[in-house]
């Protein structure tokens, strides 16, 4: 469950950081403070050449699913069917926390936002594991918390 909540979280910041980087790539500041050599001004003949600004990289919502299906697919040995529904899960659940990261909201509501739609994920996932998984999984749960725990 802890797993799972990290991983909404890093997708969630991972989202941020596109947007961030976007602001500063190409918008009137020559591709960061003063790389192309005169301080903070652009170099304005270098980005009329450019007729379409690059748009920030995405990391698609199913190759961040892939990247934790890999990981929790041998940990919980499941089978073609669980690991489907599961999946689907994932992707119902990244593509939400992508609305409510969007939300003109406060950080503190988005954040409330983002864990009860972690606990809803989680009770969803649960729905599709036997016994021995269930217990695997929140196993697995609780070592990322405490993963996370010391990091900070």
């Amino acid at each position: 469950m802890k797993t799972f909540r990290f991983l909404l979280v890093l997708s969630g910041i991972l989202f941020s950081a596109n947007t961030i980087t976007a602001q500063y790539g190409n918008s009137g500041y020559g591709n960061g403070y003063g790389n192309n050599g005169n301080g903070y001004g652009s170099n304005r003949m270098s980005q009329m050449n450019h007729d379409t600004p690059e748009a920030p990289k995405v990391i698609p919502v199913e190759v961040t699913v892939s990247k934790i299906m890999e990981k929790i697919k041998p940990e919980l040995n499941l089978d073609a069917l669980q690991e489907i529904a599961i999946a689907n899960v994932l992707i119902e659940s990244l593509k939400a926390q992508g609305v409510i990261i969007k939300q003109e909201s406060s950080q503190e509501d988005k954040m409330k936002d983002i864990q009860a739609l972690s606990e809803v994920t989680d009770r969803k996932i649960m729905e599709f594991l036997d016994a021995d998984q269930k217990v695997k999984y929140k196993l697995m749960n609780e070592e990322s918390k405490t993963k996370r725990a010391k990091k900070h």
